[in-house]
């Protein structure tokens, strides 16, 4: 039996704009992924906690409001301190150019911006499923 990348999808902090991330995770349900959608106004210890819980093997944070390089680094800090650093965290919002760099060499696996096409994100995702060896 095949089994598909489980992606848990918040909105991380105060940042209540949720169009975006809904919409990605309705296109990864789709596409065949297994998708927790958490919902807007997560801390990242409830994001951690629900991703550990349901042993999730990606998170997607989406953050628009401009705290990504405290809440991003906070959630990587979390899994770290509960041993779960093989799970991916990856983002999405409007992050700065000069922030992307930072985040990545912090841990976080892929940004994506505003515009991206959600089949580029659908591809990533199944390419990581593959290197995952999971089907």
């Amino acid at each position: 039996m095949e089994r598909k990348l489980k992606i848990l999808i918040s909105k991380i902090g105060l940042d209540g704009h949720d169009r975006g991330a809904k919409v990605i995770a309705r296109s990864l349900r789709d596409a065949g992924f297994e998708v927790i959608y958490l919902g807007i106004h997560q801390t990242p210890e409830m994001v951690v906690n629900a991703a550990v819980q349901e042993d999730v093997d990606v998170i997607g944070l989406s953050h628009l409001s401009g705290a990504h390089m405290t809440l991003f680094p906070k959630t990587l800090e979390l899994l770290k301190q509960k041993g779960r650093e093989d799970i991916l965290v990856m983002g999405g919002g409007i992050i700065p150019e000069e922030d992307k760099a930072e985040l990545l060499k912090l841990g976080i696996v892929k940004l994506f911006g505003p515009g991206t096409l959600t089949q580029d994100i659908i591809s990533y995702l199944k390419q990581l499923e593959k290197e995952k060896s999971l089907t």
